[in-house]
């Protein structure tokens, strides 16, 4: 009896994960690891499921993306995940937001059955600013 009491405990026990999203304008990744982020449950990217390199960025196979990474990581016991995405950044205004894959990708994570603990923006943000090249001056 108490054998049995202690594989139910086992089985509800929850295993949280990361899913990093990375989305630009031109490409959407789909990385979910275990917490210390040594081990990687699934990766897939928007390109591996186009044959076109200018739709990687795009809705669609950013869903597909997630779909495949969030099926895979059931299968492997993950349960829970925490997301977090990342733009592109820098200093442009395109940079600091992420790209069209990333909100459809959350989406896709949620309704594949795992359960979402965080959704944070990690994305980089430049300290400062950027120093302008100039020429010296006039030349002759």
């Amino acid at each position: 009896m108490t054998e049995e009491k202690k594989e139910e405990k086992k089985e509800n026990i929850p295993i949280w994960g990361l899913a990093r999203i990375l989305s630009t304008k031109n490409a959407t990744f789909v990385h979910i690891t275990d917490l210390t982020g040594s081990y990687t449950f699934a990766r897939y990217t928007g390109q591996m499921f186009t044959d076109k390199d200018r739709e990687g960025g795009k809705p669609y196979p950013a869903m597909l993306a997630a779909k495949k990474a969030a099926e895979e990581a059931l299968a492997k016991g993950v349960t829970h995940v925490h997301i977090l995405v990342r733009g592109a950044g820098g200093n442009s205004p395109r940079g600091k937001l992420p790209g069209l894959g990333a909100p459809i990708a959350i989406r896709t994570l949620i309704k594949s059955g795992l359960k979402v603990g965080i959704i944070e923006d990690v994305t980089p943000i430049p300290h400062g600013y950027m120093r302008v090249t100039s020429r010296r001056g006039r030349r002759v």
